[in-house]
């Protein structure tokens, strides 16, 4: 018999007696965003399981924090032996496990992908409801709130222009993430009304006849050995970066939808003194 199929007939023969009104003591998150809001607002003894990207420095903020925790690649199997009584799950977790798991009578919460502030805000209230503290989340939240305010009431600067870009030339429009970072601090997304193709493509040819003030880069052409990070690797945008201001803002910094992208905000608002002062300069 295969370790699965012991576990499976060993959860189903004495189903968890756990009901949603039990503070939960063991934790598990199946999703790199998930895992980085459970390290902020669940006490790590009582965290079971990360995805195990949880611990990868170029995708988590929180690399640290989960170092030592069990990284999970996303099994049924794997996750049983942890003995979960609350499993946090993302929209596009493997479907095939978490099904598996509510069958067997485990409570499974998803929480949705957040591509916005306010969906950090509901993702956070999700997880601290889930685990048993929604005082911690509104918490996190508030501190949230307020330090993107203390960013955005500092002296107001003229409107500069920027794009996010990533391999294979894709620029970050409306309703991403890294969209309204840059909105709160201070900036102006040229690929909010730039023309884009598919999946966000903004061709090499436009950001180089008509560049904004800030390029952000969350990779350089060295990261990549594959075609996808040609575009960063090209001599126009080589030279277009080292003429134009640029700044490596780690995709670990702005991928997930945490309260701690403020410091990504924080990162591009403090530049924006110096990219006014530059222009005029010039």
């Amino acid at each position: 018999m295969s370790g699965l199929a012991a576990a499976v007939i060993s959860t189903a023969a004495a189903p968890p007696s756990r009901t949603a009104d039990l503070v939960p003591q063991r934790i598990v998150s199946l999703n790199l965003c998930i895992d980085q809001l459970v390290l902020d607002l669940v006490p790590r003894e009582r965290i079971a399981g990360l995805s195990f990207l949880a611990a990868d420095p170029s995708m988590s903020v929180m690399h640290e924090a989960a170092n030592g925790i069990p990284g999970l690649q996303g099994s049924a199997e794997e996750i049983l032996a942890l003995n979960p009584d609350l499993i946090l799950a993302g929209e596009y977790s493997t479907k095939a496990t978490v099904d598996l798991l509510r069958r067997l009578g485990h409570r499974v919460v998803t929480v949705p992908m957040a591509s916005s502030f306010e969906d950090i805000r509901k993702a956070v209230r999700i997880v601290a409801e889930a685990a048993g503290d929604s005082a911690r989340g509104t918490q996190a939240i508030a501190d949230f709130d307020r330090s993107l305010a203390d960013i955005q009431t500092k002296a107001t600067l003229p409107r500069i222009t920027a794009v996010a870009m990533q391999v294979n030339s894709l620029a970050s429009g409306p309703g991403s993430l890294i969209d309204e970072v840059l909105e709160a601090a201070g900036y102006e997304n040229i690929a909010r009304t730039a023309i884009l193709g598919r999946g966000g493509y903004l061709p090499l040819e436009r950001l180089v006849t008509a560049p904004p003030d800030l390029i952000v880069l969350a990779n350089s052409g060295d990261d990549f050995r594959t075609v996808l990070g040609d575009n960063l690797r090209h001599p126009s945008f080589v030279r277009l970066t080292g003429s134009q201001m640029s700044v490596h803002l780690p995709m670990a910094q702005w991928l997930c939808g945490t309260p701690r992208i403020v410091s990504a905000v924080k990162t591009l608002r403090d530049l924006s003194p110096k990219l006014a002062a530059r222009g005029r300069l010039q």
